[in-house]
């Protein structure tokens, strides 16, 4: 019964020593050319700017993005099964993800509508 797992014990301990190599040979491997530019702080295109803790706003912009990846990427997350299991779930998984989409679409136009794809 256990040599049904020795496959994926193995896939495990391939990627797990891929891994281990990796990160041990790039110090001897990788380019060593450090310059003022890689070594600041980088803060997703914007100049990082010293200030006291809780002196300054961060952009709500940046959340309602992350927000609006996570809805649409979990769109993908239900899609997919249904894909794979399609002929399966017959008309009833086919109206249903026909209702999911057909959500998905109204949610998307309103956002749209409201300028939350626009980008300053």
């Amino acid at each position: 019964m256990l040599s049904q797992y020795v496959p994926i014990v193995a896939l495990f301990a391939l990627a797990a020593g891929f891994a281990v190599f990796s990160v041990a040979a790039a110090p001897y491997i990788g380019p060593r050319r450090y310059n003022r530019a890689k070594l600041d702080a980088y803060e997703c295109g914007i100049e990082p700017v010293h200030q006291p803790l809780g002196a300054g706003r961060f952009p709500v912009k940046y959340y309602l993005t992350a927000m609006l990846f996570i809805v649409f990427d979990i769109e993908i997350v239900f899609l997919y099964p249904w894909a794979v299991a399609n002929e399966s779930l017959g008309i009833f998984g086919l109206v249903e993800m026909v209702l999911f989409i057909v959500t998905l679409l109204v949610a998307y136009a309103y956002v749209w509508r409201r300028g939350g794809l626009e980008w300053d």
